[in-house]
């Protein structure tokens, strides 16, 4: 990942409202959620919900499709992954106990996507 897609994302999730939706995204896995179930999840507005999965979706966090007259968002696991591992890719400085538990944690919260972690 390059710099200016990692501060797009970094950006969309540097707000409360969208930080709780993409970590709502995340925990309800790749079925994903219809966005009535995302608004009483959290409480949003529905302009508000809108305009935040818009960003979070220009920003390669959240994906979404149509299931009949349903909008299901889903979380952007690749995208979410991607910016993990540049945040983590320059890490420990030959000190690898510095990162050890953080890769341990990403490892163990990935998601299956397509058959490959």
């Amino acid at each position: 990942m390059e710099s200016i897609p990692a501060v797009a994302a970094l950006s969309a999730l540097a707000h409360d409202g969208r930080l709780s939706i993409f970590r709502l995204l995340v925990q309800a896995g790749p079925g994903g959620m219809a966005a009535g179930d995302i608004a009483r999840a959290t409480g949003a507005l529905p302009n508000t919900l809108s305009s935040n999965l818009n960003i979070l979706s220009g920003a390669g966090l959240v994906t979404s499709r149509r299931v009949g007259r349903s909008i299901i968002y889903s979380a952007g696991y690749g995208q979410m992954r991607e910016l993990l591992a540049f945040l983590m890719e320059d890490c420990c400085a030959g000190s690898p106990e510095i990162c050890a538990p953080l890769a341990l944690v990403a490892s163990q919260a990935c998601v299956v996507e397509g058959g490959a972690c």
